[in-house]
């Protein structure tokens, strides 16, 4: 099959019948209580569970493959590409017709990534659904917020009697992270959470390269989970990408979710997870605000206070998660960090990859409503 090479009638009717539908799609996001009524409550939820049903029973991950056969493909349209122009000369028919193909096969992407998940991103999302109301935090309230979750990380260490903690297999993980969503949408109908398709990764040995330690695939419904990470890591993780399975788009709103999720648990082993990861994220807000103030002698006190504050498992505990990852620093990471970065902010969060942190603000919010955390 020969390359196009020339721009052609049809070539441009095609990108322009391409172009309406992306138009609506672009313009339709930008109503947010229509999106959250029509698309994440009603669309989305089909969308999703037939994507799961369909992939659950895989042993493997499918979206895994798919990226895989995908990069092939484009790799392999890049190179006929420049054959044929090559063979024909570099003019303006021929860089033309090549960047029609191209736009066309963006605009297929983002119209079929909007479609099946994409537009949770323009959602309104936990904060409605909840009713919270989310106004920006105060250091007091971060520094009360930090010490509740120390509180927690030290009732939960002690209830766990080993001085290692026990691993737990990854299929015990994903079955108890599904009761925990079984039991939470008995008090919160919108996190009804079926057809389980939680997977190992396949990149999981790239992961340190890459900077993830889960991540979700919109095309095929499939939740992915590193298997060489500290294990204690994996039930928060697990619960987080289950929340964007559920169409939950932003980074601190799925968080949330799996904070509400994982500490239902009567597992304290998920619940000990779960405070692990946010009490870095508090800690981090802290940090944050005391810097601001260019107090040192305060931001100095503030942190020999969490120190000493944590139980001496919790910071052995703390410091084994930071050197498996210290040991596998590299120069190529931040580099993907960066581009996943810009594809949150083009999605609307404009914090980009600081809206992990945002989670505090929900915290806040939930206990200022609910009196507890």
């Amino acid at each position: 099959m020969r390359t196009q090479t020339k721009i052609t009638v049809n070539a441009l009717i095609s990108l322009a019948l391409l172009l309406f539908p992306a138009i609506l799609i672009f313009v339709f996001s930008y109503f947010s209580l229509q999106v959250e009524e029509y698309y994440s409550n009603n669309w989305y939820p089909a969308i999703g569970n037939t994507l799961r049903m369909i992939t659950r029973n895989v042993p493997f991950s499918i979206g895994d493959i798919l990226y895989i056969l995908v990069g092939f493909s484009l790799l392999i349209g890049l190179i006929r590409w420049l054959m044929a122009a090559i063979r024909e000369g570099f003019d303006l028919q021929t860089i033309g017709a090549g960047l029609i193909v191209l736009v066309r096969k963006l605009l297929w992407i983002y119209i079929v990534f909007k479609l099946i998940w994409g537009l949770n991103y323009d959602r309104m999302g936990i904060a409605y659904q909840l009713n919270l109301d989310t106004e920006p935090y105060q250091k007091e309230s971060v520094v009360q917020i930090t010490r509740d979750l120390m509180d927690s990380l030290n009732a939960c260490r002690k209830q766990i009697k080993d001085t290692i903690i026990p691993e737990q297999s990854f299929d015990q993980i994903n079955r108890e992270a599904f009761r925990c969503y079984q039991g939470q949408s008995m008090q919160y109908h919108f996190l009804n959470y079926r057809n389980r398709s939680v997977k190992e990764s396949l990149y999981s040995p790239i992961g340190d390269f890459i900077g993830f330690t889960g991540y979700f695939n919109p095309f095929t419904g499939e939740a992915q989970v590193r298997n060489d990470i500290p294990r204690v890591m994996v039930p928060f993780i697990t619960c987080h990408e289950m929340a964007h399975q559920m169409g939950y788009a932003s980074e601190s709103e799925a968080n949330f979710v799996g904070y509400l999720t994982a500490t239902s648990s009567k597992d304290v082993y998920f619940r000990y997870s779960v405070y692990l990861e946010l009490f870095s994220y508090a800690q981090g807000a802290e940090i944050l605000l005391y810097s601001k103030e260019k107090d040192f002698p305060a931001f100095e006190n503030m942190l020999k206070f969490n120190k000493t504050y944590l139980d001496s498992l919790v910071r052995r505990d703390r410091k084994e998660i930071r050197q498996f990852f210290q040991k596998r620093k590299n120069n190529i990471s931040p580099a993907f960090n960066s581009l996943y970065d810009q594809y949150l902010k083009l999605n609307k969060q404009t914090a980009g990859i600081d809206s992990y942190d945002d989670v505090i603000g929900w915290l806040i919010a939930y206990k200022k409503k609910f009196g507890k955390i």
